[in-house]
């Protein structure tokens, strides 16, 4: 195929553009450098062979452009982690950003295109989750990628449209969870609650498989897969699994939620209006608090998805990569 992978220069966009790669794809992304993992993911993404754009979705509007020929779109940019800048950033990235986009797929007649939704729809929702389950966003986050994947979806009559609800995600590249693996390797890391909620991580290769199978499988179009990962962790079992991974005891100080919760809501509502990223809101401590247990199989029976990589082991790789390239 020839893709196009909007958000290429993150961790989860550079990962599958060089899993593409590999696999023989003839692959191009979009993408930004304004951080240093960003740098350090457009360096890698050049290395390997794969032209990397420097550029807003607005110039893929161009006629003759970058998407002329494409057979698939695999759209993967947003706005997510940010927590200093007003409502209005989110839906103007998230929805009209889509929106611009789906059109200029469709005036190009791109073969197919694969938007990169989110479990965050399904907000606090409790049990066993499937693409059935109403979505019930609860943060600015949450519901303009709802947005953007209903209209996504709307579209399915004009172009072949995919969308996938990308789980937690890890692994090789990931610089999320890189606090948390520092942390615990040295000893500052404190349980916060009950450690009971429930993760359904995905690693990275896996996840990239997901999106690969979405992009060219006959029955997809159309279609929305929520793609979890192998293993549903307690938060204790995860943070014993990179525990193991690092080299250290399971952390033993445990302390309440709520004071973090209070700190979480002072700290985003007196920074956030400034413009500044507040150092602790409450999304982050979603971690401590939110469960998600995922019913994949809908994607294994359709697409024939099938994660491999079980958390132990995917924390086993992450760690060993962050070794590699002098984090820990």
């Amino acid at each position: 195929m020839r893709l196009l992978i909007t958000g290429g220069t993150g961790f989860i966009g550079s990962r599958t553009a060089l899993w593409a790669k590999a696999l023989g794809h003839e692959v191009r992304v979009t993408g930004m450098r304004n951080t240093p993992a960003e740098t350090a993911n457009h360096d890698e993404l050049r290395s390997a062979g794969i032209e990397v754009l420097l550029t807003g979705l607005e110039a893929l509007a161009e006629p003759d452009g970058p998407l002329r020929g494409v057979d698939a779109v695999i759209h993967l940019a947003a706005a997510q982690h940010e927590m200093n800048v007003p409502d209005d950033y989110f839906f103007s990235v998230n929805v009209d950003g889509t929106a611009a986009l789906l059109e200029a797929s469709r005036q190009a007649g791109v073969g197919r295109f694969v938007y990169g939704s989110t479990i965050g729809v399904y907000g606090r929702r409790q049990g066993r989750l499937d693409e059935t389950t109403p979505p019930a966003p609860d943060n600015i986050y949450g519901r303009t990628k709802l947005k953007a994947e209903e209209l996504v979806l709307s579209r399915k009559g004009e172009l072949p449209v995919v969308a996938v609800r990308i789980s937690e995600t890890y692994g090789p590249g990931d610089r999320r969870l890189l606090k948390l693996f520092r942390a615990i390797r040295k000893g500052t890391f404190l349980n916060v609650g009950d450690g009971r909620n429930l993760h359904h991580p995905i690693f990275v290769d896996d996840l990239a498989q997901g999106l690969l199978l979405a992009a060219e499988h006959p029955r997809a179009p159309g279609e929305v897969f929520v793609l979890p990962g192998r293993d549903i962790v307690t938060t204790d079992e995860m943070v014993a699994a990179i525990a193991a991974a690092v080299g250290r005891a399971m952390p033993k100080v445990r302390l309440p939620a709520w004071p973090f919760m209070v700190a979480a809501l002072v700290l985003e509502t007196s920074l956030r209006p400034l413009g500044i990223q507040p150092p602790l809101h409450r999304r982050r401590m979603d971690f401590f608090l939110k469960s998600f247990n995922f019913d994949g199989s809908k994607a294994q029976r359709v697409l024939g998805f099938e994660p491999r990589v079980g958390f132990r082991e995917g924390a086993a790789r992450t760690a060993r990569w962050y070794e590699a390239i002098g984090e820990l």
